[in-house]
Formats: structure tokens, sequence, C-alpha cells
């Protein structure tokens, strides 16, 4: 299989490969909280862009910049080589240099703290602390002597920084508050980011075990980390039917329900399958789930709001 995933693997040119080191799969957790956020407060205030972009753009670039600290920090390990799958690559395929991609990773950093330095001025300085937090949890994600991504609570770490912080703070620069709506709207975009993690977790859950990473995926077992991925997708759709029915969410948000192909492609994508290139569809399904799941509920957001 190595010569097999070999062959498919190429190393990119250009651009490309610092567009890989991104990751770009993953930056639809940064994106859709931020969206969905603002177009939450959009029903009750004129959106201030300004501040709209700068969040977006700070937590695009936290976003990457974690990615990056991953990418050196499971190759400073040994964990990382030229048949990975699902890496970036720049350092075992591109020849980049792993000094290189961590600097890169520390002035994105840099770039989202002077973001957040305009944020904070703007609102309050409350934001400044959380944001740092924020920053924090993404370098040692991967980083410090304890990563988390090597633990249990990885999932529940990712989802709940990405998902709940992020749709609070882009909410509260806009409303200067924060509301029921947003906590209940925040939570099935807080586990959909989370079963990306467990996606991860699920293909990785071999080299992972060998590496002795402790993910929730090798504790549990890889077909039940598989019912617990399927499980997350369903939280997510009925979460919605008890917000239309117990509060006062809008019917639209059934319109999330148009996600519910690309979450079934995903957990069959993962059935039957134990080598990580196989597994990469499903990987894709569940950050598209994330990505169609988070805009639908926007849509349906803004469609209420004229209706």
């Amino acid at each position: 299989m190595k010569a097999q995933t070999s062959s498919v693997i190429q190393a990119d040119k250009g651009w490309r490969i610092w567009w890989q080191l991104a990751r770009p799969h993953t930056l639809t957790a940064a994106f859709v909280p931020v969206f969905l956020g603002t177009a939450l407060a959009a029903k009750d205030h004129a959106v201030h862009i300004p501040l709209f972009l700068a969040m977006m753009i700070a937590s695009l670039l936290i976003q990457a910049a974690t990615n990056m600290f991953n990418e050196y920090f499971d190759f400073a390990r040994g964990l990382d080589h030229e048949e990975s799958v699902g890496i970036g690559g720049a350092i075992v395929r591109n020849g980049v240099k792993p000094k290189t991609v961590l600097n890169l990773a520390f002035i994105l950093f840099g770039i989202a703290l002077l973001l957040g330095v305009y944020i904070s001025l703007s609102t309050s300085l409350w934001i400044a602390v959380i944001g740092f937090v924020c920053m924090l949890v993404g370098y040692f994600y991967t980083g410090g002597p304890r990563p988390i991504a090597y633990s249990p609570f990885g999932e529940f770490m990712s989802g709940f920084f990405m998902g709940f912080v992020i749709i609070q703070i882009a909410y509260f620069i806009q409303m200067a508050t924060i509301s029921q709506q947003s906590v209940l709207i925040s939570i099935p975009i807080s586990v959909l980011i989370g079963s990306i993690m467990l996606s991860n977790n699920i293909r990785d859950l071999d080299d992972d075990k060998e590496s002795g990473r402790r993910t929730i995926a090798i504790l549990i077992g890889r077909n039940n980390a598989i019912k617990l991925l399927a499980t997350m997708f369903a939280f997510s759709y009925v979460w919605i039917i008890f917000m239309t029915i117990f509060t006062e969410a809008p019917y639209w948000l059934f319109i999330t329900f148009l996600s519910l192909p690309k979450a079934i492609e995903a957990v069959k994508g993962f059935m039957g399958k134990t080598e990580p290139l196989e597994m990469m569809p499903a990987m894709v399904a569940t950050a598209k789930t994330n990505t169609f799941y988070g805009l639908l509920m926007s849509v349906g957001l803004i469609i209420s709001f004229f209706i």
C-alpha cells in the first residue's frame, strides 16, 4: 500500500506548497463560525463590516497557523514522513525548512494578534484576553510537552474554541452582548467542528497508536469512533428540531437538512476502510458537512429576517 500511496501523493510546486501547508479543507472550521455569528447579529443590528472582516481574517490566520504548528511539531516528533496522508507536506515532500514553517506560523499569529488589538479596542478588552487564549490553544494543540491533539480532548477543545467561542465573539463584536440564540446555535456547529477532528483521528488511528497518542478514536476503537461520528452528525440535525420546537428559532433552519447527504456520505466512507488514503474522501465529506450545514443555517437565519 505504501508504494501505491507514494505514487498518488506528489510534491506540490510554487504557491501550492504554501496553500497545502495551510490545509485549506480545514479552514471552513474558521470561516463558518464567524459568518454564522455575524449573520445572527444582522437580525437586530447593522453589520460593522470592518469588524466582520477583521474577525474573519484573524480566525482564518489562526487556523492556518495552527495547521502549520501541527506540521512542524509532528515532523519534529518523527510522526510525518513522505507517505503521510492529510498533511501539507511542505517539510517532508517539498523540502521547506522546518524552521521556516514554524516562523511562518508565528507570523500569521502576529498578524492575527494585530487584528485582535483592533477588534478589542473597538469593542471590549475582554476580546483580547479570549482571543489570546484561543491562540494558546492553537499552539498547544500539537505543541508543548503534552499536546492536546494527542489526548482524548482534541475534539472537545477544537469544537469549543473554534465553534462556541468564535461564534460568541463574532456575535459580541456586532451586538456588544451574547444571547440565548447565539449560544444555542453554536452548539451543533461546535459538534460538527469536533467531528472534523474525529474524522482525522479515525483516518490516522493506526499511525497515532504507534506514536503513543491517546485520541478518543484509539481509546474506543475504529468502529465505535465511526458510530460516534454518526451520532455527532445525528445530534446536529436533531438539535435543529429541538430549537425550532422549544425556542424562537425560525423554521427556516430546517434548510440545514440539505447537508444531510454529505453527512451520510462521510459515515459510509469510513465503514470498512483501514487505509488512510481510502478514508480521505470521507474526511472531505465531513468537512463539507460542516461547511454546508453552517452556511445553510446562516441562509436560513437571513431568510427569516425578511419573511
